[in-house]
């Protein structure tokens, strides 16, 4: 009999180094990603493709010039001492190795719906404890707040999380699971589920969502407070991106959020303030009816919000505002 999904030990992945997407406009892309209060540079590695930096520094993303949108890989980074048996699950796991002659470090293969992934040595990108989230009332007799032209563009310190469409939600958590030693934090029945890494991660760092096909939903960026969410949320609007969900708070994960539409239809986020699940410490793992599990406050789901425009006959799966 299968092991129940969380019941497993191993090696496991720490964090995602990055992540590269295809888009058929990396013009549209630099003005988004630029308004967006990343730094987009051009990708020395590749013509016309771009790297898209946060305040941290770090690379956090590729974008690659293509017919149409999608994930080209995603890149996750572990222990020295983990690489060789992360590459043993993975095999035992029944995966598809791949050669790559652009980049050889680590290893690549295809997980169960044919995304390309890498695994390799490098840094903990994710955060190693809790971060900050303070947003502070102001005391008596002073101004809690500046005007609009006092106003800051939104940075985004650092990636939080990906979240993928598959056709098999639960498949992609055994996956998961078995081959990157990623451990589930919470999901709802099989439309949607999240996953953390066991060497301290946010409650999230890659989630599943249900659809016909797979496909790229979105990239979280962590900013520092549920204002700045709210900010960043005018900073896009003011620029034309109007289209997406929020500003609100999830229930999975507990974080703010504020998602803005794409050019392509798929989403960034404006995340604070998540769940953090420390090294080694157990999680307990719930399984949430929909209608009590995707926000706790905020604007009515669009309908265009769990539509995957990769695979165009895709149906949102049902979720019933409580």
């Amino acid at each position: 009999m299968d092991e129940p999904i969380g019941s497993r030990t191993g090696a496991s992945v720490h964090s995602i180094d990055h992540f590269a997407l295809n888009v058929p406009s990396v013009d549209d892309a630099a003005r988004f990603y630029t308004t967006f209060g990343l730094q987009v540079v051009p990708d020395a590695e590749q013509k016309e493709a771009l790297i898209i930096r946060a305040a941290d520094g770090h690379r956090w993303a590729r974008i690659l010039p293509a017919s149409s949108k999608s994930l080209a890989y995603l890149s996750f980074n572990c222990f020295e001492n983990d690489l060789e048996q992360i590459c043993a699950q993975v095999k035992a796991s029944g995966a598809a190795f791949e050669e790559r002659v652009d980049d050889t470090a680590g290893f690549w293969f295809r997980d169960p719906d044919g995304n390309l992934i890498q695994v390799k040595i490098g840094p903990k990108t994710s955060p190693s404890s809790k971060t900050p989230s303070v947003l502070a009332g102001a005391p008596a007799d002073e101004r809690g707040s500046h005007t609009r032209s006092q106003s800051q563009v939104v940075r985004p310190r650092r990636l939080s999380h990906v979240l993928l469409f598959t056709p098999d939600v639960l498949r992609a958590l055994v996956f998961f699971e078995r081959a990157l030693g990623l451990r589930l934090s919470d999901k709802s029945l099989d439309i949607i589920a999240f996953t953390h890494a066991p060497h301290g991660s946010d409650h999230h760092l890659v989630a599943f969502a249900k659809s016909t096909a797979r496909g790229w939903h979105h990239a979280a960026w962590d900013v520092d407070n549920v204002n700045e969410v709210g900010q960043g949320a005018a900073q896009m609007a003011a620029a034309g991106y109007t289209r997406g969900w929020g500003t609100g708070r999830h229930v999975l994960g507990s974080n703010y959020f504020h998602y803005v539409q794409d050019p392509w239809g798929s989403f960034c986020e404006y995340s604070a303030d998540i769940d953090f699940v420390s090294a080694g410490h157990p999680w307990p793992a719930g399984d949430f009816a929909p209608e009590d599990s995707l926000y706790l406050w905020g604007p009515a789901v669009p309908e265009d919000f769990i539509c995957n425009t990769e695979a165009p006959l895709d149906l949102p799966a049902v979720i019933t505002e409580a």
